[in-house]
């Protein structure tokens, strides 16, 4: 059996560099800004323990024009496909993330409601943290009950500049 290949390349933007990765399905890995080359082979590793990395930017060019005018404040939504592995649990939260609008937020609670599970909040902040796919499935949509901005692989810096992006507030 041939090995998988999982194609990736570093996205810049602004200050920040990415690891992005993907499959012959679609995007499959988003690293937080700054990670490092072993972190970033690390997690992917995880999601897809027999695939080979190959770098190559010419096949996650289309990925890298989306998440840049994303950035750039030029796109809302992403198009291209996205190919994520979790648990039933975790690809259930996933797909309610992608059900939370541009330019809003939604608590962890609510996000437990949606899939309704009033109970698992703890749970569903757990599956947002595996979020694989930073960005294009949009974890920094969530915040805590009371308002705050909780935790992101991202970053707190990160998920302020996306939620600020998001609601026109933008700053610089």
């Amino acid at each position: 059996m041939n090995k998988q290949i999982i194609n990736w390349f570093i996205f810049e933007y602004d200050k920040w560099n990415f690891y992005i990765a993907k499959t012959d399905k679609g995007l499959c890995y988003v690293s937080s800004p700054g990670q490092t080359y072993d972190a970033f082979e690390e997690g992917v590793s995880k999601l897809f323990p027999q695939a080979s990395l190959v770098e190559n930017g010419e096949a996650l060019q289309p990925y890298i024009d989306e998440l840049h005018e994303y950035l750039s404040g030029k796109r809302k939504t992403f198009t291209l496909p996205i190919d994520v592995k979790g648990t039933p649990f975790q690809e259930e939260v996933w797909n309610a993330l992608n059900q939370v609008p541009y330019g809003k937020t939604y608590s962890y609670s609510e996000i437990a409601e949606l899939i309704q599970k009033p109970r698992a909040v703890r749970a569903v902040g757990s599956a947002i943290g595996a979020n694989p796919v930073l960005i294009s499935i949009p974890c920094h949509r969530v915040i805590g009950t009371n308002g705050n901005i909780t935790g992101y692989r991202g970053g707190v810096e990160m998920k302020q500049f996306l939620l600020g992006l998001e609601s026109g507030n933008t700053v610089g």
